[in-house]
């Protein structure tokens, strides 16, 4: 099982590989920088701040440790999540993670809106929000995921780990 700087490492040089290829063939590829930027940062917050070992957080986790004093956040899902179970399959474990950070910005929103509204603070975004292009998103997408994918490769993790999952929770 690779230590946290082997799964950085390998993460790093297939990034590195796909750089090169990248650039040495952008012309005939066809892919936007904007969207090859966006795979590469995805890719890279998968690959350091959002890890499948998350599910550990409650030991000493180097991606949690780059989360600073917010890494305490990752404590309840590694408490939710035993290591290698549901947060190392190949499609659930990414989308938990996710969907995590989801739920506690939800919440930090929901909690500093009352703290500010009691406080007599008016807490109005008024903003516009704007979804990116589709293809963005999509290499958002597949970005974090590739970096999930590399990071079970190497611990060993196939992509059928979801379905032998699914079969041993309805045993």
């Amino acid at each position: 099982m690779p230590s946290g700087r082997v799964h950085e490492a390998i993460n790093l040089s297939v990034l590195g590989v796909a750089s090169a290829g990248y650039i040495a063939y952008k012309a005939s590829l066809g892919i936007a920088e904007p969207v090859a930027l966006a795979f590469s940062a995805s890719y890279l917050v998968g690959t350091f701040l959002v890890t499948p070992d998350l599910d550990l957080a409650e030991n000493r986790v180097r991606a949690k440790g780059r989360w600073g004093v917010l890494g305490l956040f990752w404590v309840p899902y590694g408490l939710m999540f035993s290591h290698r179970g549901l947060s190392h399959t190949w499609l659930a474990g990414p989308m938990t993670r996710v969907a995590y950070m989801g739920l506690v910005g939800l919440l930090l929103y929901w909690v500093s809106r009352a703290i500010l509204g009691y406080v007599g603070v008016n807490f109005n975004w008024g903003g516009h929000w704007q979804t990116p292009p589709e293809n963005i998103l999509w290499a958002l997408v597949l970005g974090y995921y590739v970096s999930q994918w590399l990071h079970l490769l190497a611990d060993g993790v196939w992509p059928d780990a979801d379905l032998r999952f699914a079969r041993r929770r309805r045993r």
